[in-house]
């Protein structure tokens, strides 16, 4: 048992309709923590029946969420939102242990997602139709917006509080009810969440967490189920399309939040300190392992030098370990393979003539899952870091000398979900951000993840936006009515 404030927030089963129920193969699987492989948990491993059931009680639940007045649903969300920042600390801790990201960022995580439940509650009274003055005098045409149904939300690893809410707020405001497939490596945050959804006041069925190893299981059961009318999903590019696929027979409606290969450009004109520490907080923040965090680091070449020097000075002074003690910066990645992918990313390059400034290895013995700050030069399209999402802590400086080239450098990827770039010329950043093919640009900033703005890419990085005014539209049908009023 882990050492909470609120000893309720730990469970280990699944959420359905209301209650924590064992899988009805009474089978379980084991979380791990990252840091110091120690098994923390036995969850419930669900299967296709599991899911089935869930999704036939969240539409038995649509009818009475549905019906409530936005009014009424904000209140109920407002409601969660002020309980998990009563809870913030036992939520980020327990994100900490399952996921491994520093408490400061964990914290900061659960805020945020938090941010998303708050500004849905505030929309849900604001889903408006329009009138359309009609072609004939006797005719008014009304466009009304009802929620699309039962959504199925499938959440990644990499912030298991923050992608649950950040689904989950708009839907719930819309009117929908919803089940969702947390990661299995970290299941716990979600069922936290599942908790103080129940006390705040979320009826039955409305709210489902499945618990499953069985990935591809519960997900082909969620994309051909009809009942479920929306799928949205985070996670890899690879992924998102094979449930893109599974899901076209029922004709959902599809939100896919996909991988990136974030550019992140500075320019001669920069402030070098400024893109120096936007650069660490974009690349280093939660050990890499973020779809919008710097992949492609492109200097011009009359700053280069000093740049580097800088950057390799402020990896160096990183605090890696245990992300519960104080101070520490860089936690451990969330498994095995994924290390072993970035050794392999890295290996790659320097066969291939790349030269590690900092870091290159694992931090302490073989075994750990900590990898440390790497810094490298000398890089190439031709290697496979250019193009792959590196998903780690590692950052290949490419040296660029035209605003044309690096243009065409940063585009040169299937992604376009976000891009960063540092400059002070105005005309240059109009025509920078215009040529850039990226859903988000973060221009001498890397802050761009807020409940107020649409967040997705373009591409191969996804379809939809979550967020903002535009996020409740993804979770809402629109229906046209042609009245004639002559009668």
């Amino acid at each position: 048992m882990m050492d909470l404030k609120n000893s309720a927030l730990f469970q280990q089963q699944a959420f359905i309709n209301g209650e924590f129920v064992d899988a009805t193969s009474m089978e379980t699987f084991p979380v791990i923590n990252p840091f110091s492989k120690e098994v923390i948990a036995q969850m419930a491993n669900c299967g296709a029946s599991d899911t089935k059931t869930s999704i036939e009680k969240a539409q038995e639940a649509l009818i009475v969420w549905s019906s409530f007045t936005g009014t009424k649903r904000g209140k109920i969300l407002r409601r969660w939102f002020d309980l998990q920042l009563e809870h913030a600390k036992d939520l980020a801790k327990i994100l900490t242990i399952e996921q491994g990201k520093p408490f400061p960022e964990a914290l900061g995580e659960i805020k945020y997602g938090a941010s998303y439940v708050e500004w849905f509650a505030e929309e849900a009274r604001r889903a408006y139709g329009d009138y359309i003055p009609g072609p004939q005098n006797n005719r008014h045409i009304i466009v009304m917006k009802q929620p699309v149904g039962v959504v199925a939300a499938i959440t990644p690893w990499n912030f298991p509080s923050a992608m649950i809410t950040r689904k989950v707020a708009p839907a719930l405001a819309a009117g929908c009810t919803v089940v969702i497939k947390p990661s299995e490596l970290t299941p716990l945050s979600a069922n936290a969440l599942a908790v103080l959804a129940n006390e705040a006041g979320i009826p039955p069925g409305v709210f489902n967490i499945i618990t499953t190893k069985d990935a591809p299981e519960v997900g082909l059961e969620m994309c051909n189920n009809k009942t479920v009318r929306k799928l949205s999903f985070t996670g890899s590019t690879a992924v998102g399309k094979i449930l893109l696929k599974q899901s076209a027979d029922t004709v959902k409606k599809v939100s896919l939040e996909l991988g990136g290969n974030a550019p992140f450009i500075v320019f001669e004109d920069a402030d070098i300190d400024k893109a120096v520490a936007g650069a660490m907080q974009s690349k280093f923040r939660n050990a890499g392992q973020t779809c919008i965090c710097s992949n492609r680091l492109f200097v011009q070449e009359g700053i280069y030098d000093a740049f580097v020097k800088k950057f390799a000075e402020a990896s160096k002074n990183q605090t890696i370990g245990n992300g519960l003690e104080r101070g520490v910066t860089i936690g451990p990645m969330i498994e095995e393979k994924a290390v072993a992918s970035v050794e392999m990313l890295v290996a790659d390059a320097q066969e291939k003539g790349a030269e590690i400034v900092t870091g290159g290895s694992r931090y302490g013995d073989g075994d750990s899952l900590i990898y440390s700050p790497t810094i490298l030069t000398n890089v190439n399209e031709n290697m496979k870091i250019f193009g792959e999402e590196i998903f780690g802590p590692v950052a290949p400086v490419y040296k660029f000398k035209t605003e044309e080239e690096v243009i065409g450098l940063a585009n040169d990827t299937d992604y376009g979900l976000a891009a960063y770039f540092y400059g002070k010329d105005h005309a240059k950043i109009w025509r920078v951000a215009e040529k850039l093919e990226y859903g988000m640009i973060g221009i001498n900033a890397i802050d761009i993840g807020t409940a107020i703005a649409p967040f997705g890419g373009i591409k191969e990085s996804g379809i939809g936006r979550e967020g903002s005014k535009y996020g409740i539209e993804e979770f809402m049908e629109m229906k046209y009515l042609s009245w004639d009023v002559s009668e």
